[in-house]
């Protein structure tokens, strides 16, 4: 601003000694001349306000530089002067009440020669005129002139707003340029760290297998990367470090890893559990988090939900796997989750989610598809040595036809006695007739289960001699309360007569035959074959030989009292003394034949 001003005094100065003198001198005689003419009208007047308005205009024009200040400048300084000297006439006029003139007034002879020129001699009427009209003009130059002023003060005000909102932008863009640089210099420092990490590493392909390869050939040389760079040294380096027992280094070494985001599994499983060992496995979910945070790599993420409690992980796995369907170590993982070493006691359905996972798993090794998620290739080959293991020791357990509930039917005098086997232990079982309705709890014995450590269930139920062909339903909850099936088991009771008589019969043939049983001898009894009849539909024999030239006649099967013998049938029959064996075949109701058996007489 100071050197606004100084400019602006310096080029009216030199104005001034250029334009003052004559400017003055043609203002002087103006205002002279309109003196003279005063008679006539208030020429002085007219100059002075017209001079004026000039002047504020070509003022005006200099201040919003719409002309040269060093060529407005002259007319300035004549428009101020012809102002300034008529304005002067003017007032001393009217101060002097002088209406022809202050000079006329001092000079009789400039009087008589307004007199000569008939200036003074002119109508009153005309001189009004005049006078009414320059009134007119002076009004709508003062009205212009107001007009101007006001537009002047509204640029002037519009010009402070500018300045103003030009000062807050100003400091606004220094408040922006001031976080701009902060930050700047954060991100520079984070720059040059990450560069000192990662200066060579666009020198290899950030692959797994360029990773894998550089690893074994690390761990070949032994030792320590003095200035580790790539991902594969920093991983040799903690492994290094952590056999070494030095675990702060280690830590350092798989956090500078990590940091390259590789997706592979076994360098975030091992500083996982080096995390537990330090850290607790709050400390190493804490650790994860932060990492699965910024991380893209799948394999972090999944590490980092296994530092989850027991009961919350297999949610998490399933959860990762909905949303990651083909990242195969996840299926391991899971596997483990539900393995013999995490629970120390399987479930069937433990053991059916174990061989599912495993399955899974080793089924992505055809042609390589599980080298991409290794860096050390004997981690992966550890984990396909313990599927296989495993899969072999849980052996068909995937087979849905094995492992599922039998029912043993036996008949009585007085109905049937229900036995049910599982395949595994149960804390409770329950069983129901028919297709619909609800089921029936077997109730406890007073013994414990040795496996469970709980109140044995029941593994019977009684059903009466009357019960129709139907399909009885059984269900259990296993050692973990999870409730298993229900399994529909067919019953009819006729072919689980026959067949439950067969099994006895099949179980005790020895009994078949009695020579000379209780004393009374030369008879042969036939009483077991006789009261388990019902699976029998003929039965050969021969004498000395095993011809099976003979036949017993059963007498027919009684299901309501299968087991009784009538009393008008004699379950023996004599035989000669030379009798010294039998032979012996039954044909069985359901068409199959026994070995013919030999009973020697004694």
């Amino acid at each position: 601003m100071s050197e606004i001003a100084t400019g602006t005094t310096s080029l009216l100065r030199a104005s001034l000694s250029r334009t003052g003198k004559w400017a003055g001198s043609v203002a002087f005689v103006s205002g002279a001349v309109s003196d003279v003419l005063n008679p006539l009208g208030p020429f002085a007047a007219y100059i002075a306000l017209i001079a004026a308005v000039a002047a504020a205009i070509i003022a005006i024009a200099m201040v919003l530089r719409l002309v040269l200040a060093a060529k407005a400048m002259p007319a300035l300084i004549f428009a101020t002067s012809a102002a300034a000297i008529a304005g002067s006439v003017y007032g001393v006029q009217q101060e002097t009440n002088s209406q022809n003139g202050v000079i006329a007034a001092l000079v009789p002879a400039v009087a008589e020669l307004q007199q000569s020129l008939g200036i003074v001699s002119e109508k009153v009427a005309k001189i009004e005129k005049t006078v009414t009209e320059t009134q007119n003009t002076v009004e709508a130059v003062k009205k212009s002139t107001d007009t101007v002023a006001q537009k002047t003060d509204q640029i002037a005000q519009t010009q402070k707003q500018q300045t103003e909102q030009g000062a807050e932008t100003q400091k606004t863009v220094e408040a922006v340029k001031q976080t701009t640089d902060t930050l700047a210099a954060g991100q520079q420092q984070q720059q040059a760290q990450a560069e000192k990490l990662q200066a060579t590493t666009e020198q290899i392909a950030a692959s797994i297998d360029t990773i894998a390869k550089g690893f074994a050939q690390l761990a070949a040389q032994g030792g320590a990367i003095a200035d580790p760079k790539r991902p594969d040294e920093f991983y040799h380096n903690a492994r290094v470090y952590e056999l070494a027992g030095d675990m702060l280094n280690a830590r350092r070494a798989y956090l500078a890893f990590a940091g390259f985001d590789v997706d592979a599994i076994d360098p975030y499983t091992r500083f996982a559990t080096l995390l537990r060992v330090q850290d607790g496995k709050a400390g190493a979910r804490e650790v994860f988090g932060q990492l699965a945070e910024k991380a893209k790599a799948p394999a972090i993420k999944l590490v980092h939900l296994l530092q989850f409690d027991d009961a919350e992980r297999p949610d998490r796995l399933n959860a990762f796997i909905t949303a990651n369907p083909d990242y195969a170590p996840a299926y391991f993982l899971l596997a483990q989750e539900f393995s013999e070493d995490r629970l120390g006691s399987q479930t069937l359905a433990d053991k059916r989610s174990e061989a599912e996972a495993l399955t899974k798993f080793v089924s992505y090794e055809k042609d390589g598809g599980l080298l991409k998620y290794f860096v050390d290739q004997t981690q992966l080959a550890d984990w396909l040595d313990r599927s296989r293991t495993r899969l072999a020791a849980l052996g068909d357990v995937l087979d849905p036809s094995r492992f599922v509930p039998t029912l043993t039917p036996t008949r009585s005098n007085a109905g049937w006695s229900m036995t049910i086997s599982l395949p595994e232990p149960a804390t409770a079982i329950s069983w129901r007739l028919g297709d619909s309705g609800p089921f029936t709890d077997t109730g406890l014995m007073a013994m414990n289960d040795q496996r469970t450590g709980k109140p044995m269930p029941n593994p019977s139920f009684e059903l009466p001699d009357s019960t129709a062909a139907n399909t009885i339903a059984i269900k259990y909850l296993d050692i973990r309360g999870r409730e298993t099936g229900p399994f529909d088991i067919r019953f009819d009771p006729d072919a689980a007569l026959q067949q439950g008589n067969k099994q006895i019969l099949d179980q005790f043939w020895t009994s078949w035959i009695a020579f000379d049983a209780s004393g009374n001898y030369g008879l042969v009894y036939f009483t077991q074959m006789l009261s388990f009849r019902c699976a029998i539909k003929e039965v050969h024999y021969s004498l000395n030989g095993t011809a099976l030239d003979k036949e017993i006649k059963m007498p027919p099967c009684d299901a309501k009292d299968p087991y009784a013998v009538p009393a008008d049938y004699q379950p023996y029959f004599k035989v000669k003394d030379d009798v010294k064996s039998m032979a012996v075949q039954v044909t069985y109701t359901d068409g199959t034949k026994s070995p013919v058996r030999e009973y020697e007489r004694q």
